[in-house]
């Protein structure tokens, strides 16, 4: 089978490999989407401290169970058969640390993930490992709700966890910086979950900003190349400043300028990481200290955030469909990667 095989920075092959067997505690799928993210881009170039080579990349996956092992069901308490539409989550947690066991499991210590420790769906076949499946983490595709929708529920389920810990009021003035995917479903489930008030959209790309933009209409757009972001966002609110700030982007700067704009008892997420070599910021501690700001950090997703997302999708709460603006076959993978870098789609899902 084909498979997209990660070695080193830089030296990413998609090859020939010999199609994976199922131990009696795993599930075999035969991957039908999986879509693609910064993160896979950032892997390409540069690796990851948690991936152990060669290993297939990929963890945006949805799927069909092709084999299920003859210990699965009776282990795992499931009811798994051929033929099962499933999606699998990407961050594996433990399930038994104190976080776990605190129901933190997304910010497990003992956290592993697909496409990283075990390998992932840029191929035609993949294992669902018995740490996914213990932990309930692979998910039946509600009806209705195709692959490649269901492969974008795992970055739909970090975004789920960022919002939950806002306490998002109906009605708030949201933030979001970041035009990319994961910015596109910030803005849908601000609105379709918390009914929030107006939302502004952020970027400097001013490509990137209008596709994503027509898609999820903002009520603002703000190219941040050509204008000062805070200055505009306090005009917008008659100085009040925005209630919710998202910084759905790895940039230092915008998370300087979402506390800079942030109203009193305002909410802001740090969702994207900064880069490990510039991982600080310059905060006027005094800034949160009276107007008694809340700053979350917001790291991946639960299982219970996967499912969540899948939930929102089939009930058209919060829709996907649209934001996959490019499927790529397997064949092509690489040129998915440059599409996600190049900013010249919205989600890119890859179709073995």
């Amino acid at each position: 089978m084909k498979a997209l095989r990660f070695y080193a920075p830089e030296d990413v092959r998609l090859e020939d490999v010999e199609e994976p067997t199922c131990k009696p505690d795993e599930v075999k799928i035969k991957v039908r989407n999986t879509s693609t993210c910064g993160t896979d881009v950032k892997i390409f170039h540069n690796g990851h401290q948690n991936l152990t080579p060669p290993r297939t990349l990929g963890h945006e996956v949805a799927g069909e169970v092709v084999e299920v092992g003859d210990d699965v069901n009776a282990t795992y308490g499931s009811d798994w058969v051929v033929g099962d539409r499933v999606q699998v989550i990407a961050a594996v947690p433990c399930g038994e640390c104190h976080e776990c066991r605190k129901g933190w499991m997304e910010v497990c210590q003992n956290q592993t993930s697909v496409g990283y420790q075990y390998d992932g769906g840029f191929a035609d076949y993949m294992i669902v490992p018995r740490q996914v499946l213990k932990v309930d983490g692979l998910n039946r595709i509600p009806d209705g709700v195709g692959y490649d929708e269901a492969s974008a529920a795992e970055p739909f389920a970090c975004a789920i966890n960022a919002q939950e810990q806002l306490g998002i009021e109906e009605g708030d003035f949201t933030v979001v910086f970041g035009a990319g995917p994961i910015g596109c479903m910030h803005i849908r489930i601000a609105r379709g979950v918390h009914r929030v008030g107006p939302v502004v959209l952020v970027d400097v790309n001013a490509d990137r900003l209008k596709m994503s933009a027509d898609a999820v209409q903002p009520d603002h757009v703000i190219n941040a190349a050509e204008e000062d972001v805070v200055a505009k966002v306090m005009q917008l609110t008659d100085g009040r400043g925005a209630d919710v700030v998202i910084t759905a982007t790895p940039a230092n700067v915008t998370q300087e300028q979402a506390v800079s704009m942030a109203a009193r008892q305002g909410r802001i997420s740090f969702f994207g990481g900064l880069p490990k070599n510039d991982p600080t910021i310059t905060l006027d501690s005094n800034v949160v200290h009276y107007r008694q700001l809340h700053v979350h950090g917001a790291n991946g997703s639960s299982p219970d955030h996967n499912k969540q997302a899948l939930a929102y999708i089939a009930s058209g709460q919060v829709p996907v469909k649209d934001l996959i603006t490019a499927h790529v076959p397997l064949a092509d993978v690489l040129d998915a990667f440059a599409l996600v870098k190049a900013g010249e789609a919205i989600k890119v899902t890859v179709e073995p």
